[in-house]
C-alpha cells in the first residue's frame, strides 16, 4: 500500500477556517487530518506547507509507517526543528491522516492502534458560549445556553471583549499595554457573575490567553481564587516557562497551558519546572496524535493531567476523541458546541451535536470515525496532487 493522492480543503465558515487534508492510497483507502489553525492567521501558509511536504516526502510512502514518516518530516524539512505552529500544524494534519488510513485499513478505531481505551465516553466542557457577551450581566445570562444543553463545566475569557455587531462573534483580547485597574475590576466582575449564575457545582475555567505581565496576572489571579476555578489557562506567554512557574507558585488555583507549544520538546521546560498542573497540547498543531500521546506520558510521570486543546473543525474533534480514549491521565475535553450547523456538516457524523449531559461517547467506527460530505467540502478544494505530478 502506498499514498498516491491528496486533497487539501481550506474551508471558511462563519469566520473560522478549518484546514482539512484527505490522503488516498493506491487501493482506494482514504484518511483525514486537520491542521488546527481555524482562527488567527496561518491556515493559508499551512496549506502550502502541506502540499510541499506531500510532494517531497510523503507521496509514494507506505501509510502504515506513521512514525518514520513523521521523523522524516521533522528531520528533513530543516525548519521543523525549533519550528512553530504553521509547520507543526501541517505535520499534524499529515500524521493524523496516516493514522486514519491505518485504522480504516485494519477495520479498527484509531484508539485501538494507540494502546486501547481507558473509557467509553469523555466529559466535555463548553467553550464559545460567551463570545457575544460584554457586560458581567450579559456574560451571566449567556451561561443559560450551555447549562440548558447539559454541560456541567464551562470556560470563558474574562479579559476578552466581543466586537459589537460583528457577524461572526469575534472578540478582542486586552493587551498588556492597555490593562489597568478598571479592566481588572471588569474581569473579576465577569467571573463573579458567571460563578453566581452557575452555582458551586459547575466546574469553571478561565482562559487568560497570555495577555498579561507576571505581576498583573498574579494580582488578578489572587482576586479570582475565591471563585473556585478548575484551572487558570495561559496566564503568561507560553514561551516564558519561568514566568509560568512564578504564577503557579503564587496562586492556589491550578495553572494550565500548552496550546501554543509544539512537540514534546516545546513542553520540556514546563515539565522540568513543574510550572503547570494541566497540560493542553493541541493534536492539530503539536505534531499529531502520537506526539500528543508522548506528551501525555511525560505529564503522567510528573503527576499532571491532560486536557487536549481543541478549537478547530470536526475532523480535529474526531481525532481528539480517539486520543482521549487512550490517555490514562485525561482530565476533560474542550468543545465548541454552539457553532453554525455548516461548520459541523463538513463531515457525516460530527461529534459536537452528539453530546449528552456534557458527555460524549467515543466513536468505534474504523479510523477517526468520520467521512467528508462531498457536497459540503467541494467548494473549498484548494489543491489536489497525485504521485507523479
Amino acid at each position: 500500500m502506498k499514498i498516491t493522492r491528496a486533497q487539501i480543503y481550506l474551508t471558511e465558515i462563519d469566520g473560522r477556517r478549518p484546514l482539512i487534508l484527505r490522503l488516498w492510497t493506491d487501493d482506494g483507502i482514504q484518511g483525514l487530518g486537520e491542521a488546527a489553525l481555524a482562527y488567527g492567521i496561518g491556515a493559508t501558509g499551512a496549506a502550502a506547507l502541506i502540499e510541499e511536504m506531500l510532494r517531497k516526502i510523503v507521496l509514494g510512502r507506505d501509510p502504515h509507517d506513521v512514525e518514520p514518516i513523521w521523523s522524516d518530516l521533522y528531520d528533513h524539512t530543516f525548519w521543523a526543528k525549533g519550528g512553530g505552529p504553521i509547520i507543526f500544524a501541517a505535520i499534524s494534519a499529515i500524521e493524523t491522516a496516516l493514522w486514519d488510513i491505518k485504522g480504516r485499513a485494519l477495520g479498527v478505531p484509531v484508539y485501538q492502534l494507540l494502546g486501547g481505551s481507558y473509557r467509553r465516553e469523555v466529559r466535555c466542557y463548553a467553550n464559545g458560549w460567551s463570545f457575544r457577551a460584554v457586560t458581567p450581566e450579559e456574560t451571566a445570562r449567556a451561561t443559560e445556553m450551555p447549562l440548558k444543553a447539559g454541560y456541567d463545566a464551562l470556560k470563558f475569557y474574562p479579559l476578552a471583549t466581543p466586537i459589537r455587531n460583528h457577524p461572526n462573534g469575534i472578540f478582542a483580547h486586552v493587551s498588556r499595554r492597555e490593562f489597568d485597574r478598571d479592566f481588572e475590576d471588569l474581569a473579576v466582575a465577569r467571573v463573579k457573575a458567571v460563578r453566581d449564575a452557575v452555582g458551586p457545582k459547575v466546574d469553571l475555567m478561565v482562559d487568560m490567553s497570555a495577555e498579561l505581565t507576571t505581576a498583573d496576572i498574579l494580582r488578578l489571579g489572587r482576586r479570582l481564587e475565591e471563585f473556585d476555578l478548575t484551572f487558570l489557562e495561559e496566564p503568561v506567554d507560553p514561551f516564558d516557562p519561568e514566568g509560568m512557574k512564578t504564577v503557579a507558585d503564587g496562586l492556589r488555583c491550578p495553572v494550565a497551558a500548552g496550546e501554543r507549544l509544539y512537540t514534546r520538546y516545546g513542553f520540556r521546560r514546563l515539565f522540568e519546572l513543574r510550572a503547570v498542573a494541566v497540560v493542553q497540547p493541541d493534536i492539530g498543531t503539536v505534531g499529531g496524535l502520537m506526539e500528543t500521546k508522548k506528551i501525555a506520558a511525560i505529564a503522567e510521570m510528573y503527576n499532571m493531567r491532560v486536557q487536549p486543546h481543541l478549537c478547530a473543525g470536526p475532523v480535529a474533534t474526531a481525532a481528539a476523541l480517539q486520543l482521549d480514549a487512550c490517555i490514562p491521565n485525561f482530565l476533560i475535553q474542550e468543545l465548541y458546541p454552539f457553532r453554525v450547523p455548516d461548520h459541523f456538516n463538513l463531515v457525516d457524523a460530527a461529534l459536537e451535536p452528539q453530546v449528552r449531559n456534557g458527555r460524549l461517547a467515543i466513536p468505534d467506527r474504523p479510523g477517526l470515525g468520520v467521512d467528508l460530505v462531498e457536497s459540503r467540502v467541494a467548494p473549498f478544494l484548494t489543491a489536489e496532487i497525485a504521485l507523479g505530478d
